[in-house]
């Protein structure tokens, strides 16, 4: 058994007072250090000093993606990155001190909830990276962190790459990675992440990775073999649907071009579930740098919300807060950050604060004056006049408007009686609306160096428009919108060319995924 190694000696960083190890990783170790100014908590991770010279640019990379991303509320804050006194390169992060979902998974499975829930939180992220055009690459439940607030946050970019480069990949995850992960040429693109993200929330199900088969050897030889080749078994559980089952095994198709297109395509499949299971539908936060004109707007009842993306660094005072009471237990799966005995229930409430009124009279009911000033009591009676009948109508009248306002203000008072008929009871309604059809009789054929491409608006509307992504297993080229139902889309030297057609409405509603087309067909 290889000896693990000692942990590096944490950095003096002006501005911070080291605390403890959180953990240790391949790259980096993680520490807990408090902040001076402002005064908090957070996570730093410091690069190994013998994996500078080979790691210093990958890990400016991933400082800078997360900074850009990072605003987004399930993905882990960058506050800064600077270099050490003896040059070691570091991030400061938010600190969760919660433990990471591969802790939580393997003390018990998630509840079909809470699995939903999470899975739609962190695909949101997923789409807003893919958005900014960045592949993640190594989503798995060790790589999901979770905030004070339980909510998840997608953390270590270590390997992330953009969606129109070819990065080499220089690590990966093999119990969550796709079949294409483990081919000689080196493959990415965002249905690898999609593959990962329904292997992860697999892995929350099950309370283990989808091809770790109990008893049986598990080692890398085995399950590479198993991802490759064996069906997606299933989960030994009776309260998850076939339905939520279907979702998983499609996005973890050993096809690419089988899975959801994207990741936010996913999510809006695990939101169906949700919605068949009579649960809160859990809205998709989606940062988006792309301009309001340029493709298809997420109008979906508020289950998409979609949002400007930031590429500056985050403000500090604008991000979430950090944890200052948690005691941290040092962790060993490779630099996430974590805590131990921090408890984890899913909704924690807190008492209402109560602000005292200035003044505890601002609403004060005094009853009339029932007796006369003394001045008018102590006058000596007057000799009786022509006035007293106008004095007595008079008096009449004032008992009377006394009486009146009594009576008012005992209705105020008094509670209103309660209606004897309940009201109605509206029939259940779908948050989703009505959903944007397929394109269908898609068709597809080579013609030279080309491919031409058409398919048919089944429900056809005015202002119809479609938007097209070439599907690539190194990632998806585009998009592009069009106004017709055909498009030529050039071979490029392979021999057979897919596409993914969505049509948009006028009012920039979309159809939840993509009709996938091939040429030839």
């Amino acid at each position: 058994m290889k000896a693990r190694r000692p942990p590096a000696p944490p950095p003096q960083l002006p501005g911070f007072a080291h605390v403890e190890l959180l953990g240790s990783g391949g790259f980096a170790d993680v520490y807990l250090y408090e902040q001076e100014l402002p005064r908090r908590r957070v996570a730093v991770k410091v690069l190994l000093p013998e994996r500078i010279s080979g790691s210093a640019a990958q890990f400016t990379a991933e400082a800078n993606v997360m900074a850009m991303l990072s605003t987004h509320p399930a993905i882990v804050t960058i506050h800064q990155a600077g270099v050490s006194s003896d040059g070691r390169p570091y991030l400061v992060m938010e600190y969760c001190p919660r433990p990471n979902l591969q802790v939580r998974y393997r003390r018990e499975p998630f509840s079909v909830a809470e699995a939903l829930r999470v899975g739609i939180q962190v695909a949101a992220a997923v789409e807003t990276a893919h958005r900014a055009g960045v592949l993640h690459r190594d989503i798995k439940p060790a790589n999901i962190l979770v905030t004070e607030y339980n909510r998840p946050a997608l953390t270590d970019f270590g390997i992330a790459s953009t969606t129109q480069g070819s990065a080499e990949t220089t690590g990966m995850s093999i119990p969550w990675s796709p079949p294409e992960a483990f081919d000689e040429a080196s493959q990415s693109g965002a249905r690898i992440d999609v593959y990962q993200l329904g292997a992860t929330i697999y892995t929350l199900l099950a309370g283990r990775s989808p091809f770790e088969l109990p008893g049986q050897r598990n080692g890398s030889a085995e399950l590479i073999e198993r991802i490759e080749r064996l069906p997606l078994p299933a989960i030994d559980r009776a309260d998850v649907p076939s339905s939520l089952f279907a979702v998983l095994a499609r996005a973890m198709a050993k096809d690419p071009a089988a899975r959801y297109p994207s990741a936010v395509a996913f999510a809006r499949a695990l939101q169906k579930v949700q919605i068949e299971l009579a649960h809160s539908v859990t809205p998709i936060d989606i940062l988006d740098d792309r301009p309001l004109d340029d493709g298809p707007r997420d109008d979906d009842g508020g289950l998409t919300r979609v949002r400007g993306v930031t590429s500056i660094a985050p403000v500090e005072t604008a991000t979430r807060p950090s944890a200052t009471t948690a005691k941290v237990a040092p962790r060993s799966d490779g630099g996430r950050v974590d805590a131990g005995g921090v408890d984890d229930e899913a909704t924690v409430l807190r008492g209402p604060r109560v602000v005292a009124a200035a003044d505890d009279q601002q609403t004060v009911l005094r009853p009339a004056a029932a007796e006369p000033p003394p001045q008018a009591a102590a006058a000596p009676a007057a000799a009786p006049s022509r006035r007293w009948p106008w004095i007595v109508a008079a008096s009449i009248l004032g008992v009377a408007v006394i009486g009146v306002a009594a009576a008012a203000m005992q209705g105020l008072a008094s509670p209103e009686p309660e209606s004897s008929s309940a009201p109605p009871v509206a029939d259940p309604q779908n948050p989703l609306g009505t959903a944007v059809p397929l394109v269908t009789d898609g068709r597809g054929i080579v013609q030279g160096d080309v491919a031409v491409f058409d398919w048919t608006n089944p429900e056809p509307e005015q202002g119809d428009r479609y938007l097209w992504y070439r599907n690539a297993i190194d990632g998806a080229q585009g998009p592009e919108r069009i106004d017709d139902e055909t498009v030529t889309v050039p071979l490029d030297g392979e021999e057979r060319v897919c596409i993914d057609v969505f049509l948009v409405r006028e009012n920039g509603r979309t159809t939840d995924e993509g009709a996938t087309i091939c040429a030839p067909d």
